[in-house]
């Protein structure tokens, strides 16, 4: 795979992850993440793939996503920069993922949201 399909590739996976299909479905959220994923949200709180699965999967929001970017770590790993904006908390801020490619598809590893002042 070469670079540009790399980040579509990514791009789009970030982007279904802020769906409401894929965020309320139990099911399309574990092909995605994997399983030892872990995120520092944005809120604070860390969590867990066993500990944010739930049967409502993680709840619904919407955001936009911009200034996207990848940072190959090696030939399987990934990291992703980008920005969110939440339109219903009106607020900006900065996300950071980590991908791994295996068994012919990406499973997020990592996430992490830092709020924008």
């Amino acid at each position: 795979m070469n670079h540009d399909s790399i980040k579509n590739d990514l791009l789009r996976l970030e982007e279904k992850l802020l769906t409401p299909e894929v965020r309320t479905s139990e099911i399309e959220l574990s092909k995605l993440l994997a399983d030892n994923f872990f995120e520092f949200g944005s809120s604070g709180k860390v969590w867990s793939k066993q500990s944010g699965l739930g049967p409502n999967g993680i709840g619904t929001v919407r955001m936009s996503l911009s200034h996207f970017q990848i940072h190959p770590l090696n030939e399987e790993i990934v990291l992703t920069t980008y920005q969110i904006f939440n339109e219903e908390k009106m607020q900006h801020s900065l996300r950071s993922s980590i991908w791994k490619y295996e068994k012919a598809s990406w499973q997020m590893i990592f996430h992490q949201g830092t709020p924008i002042p």
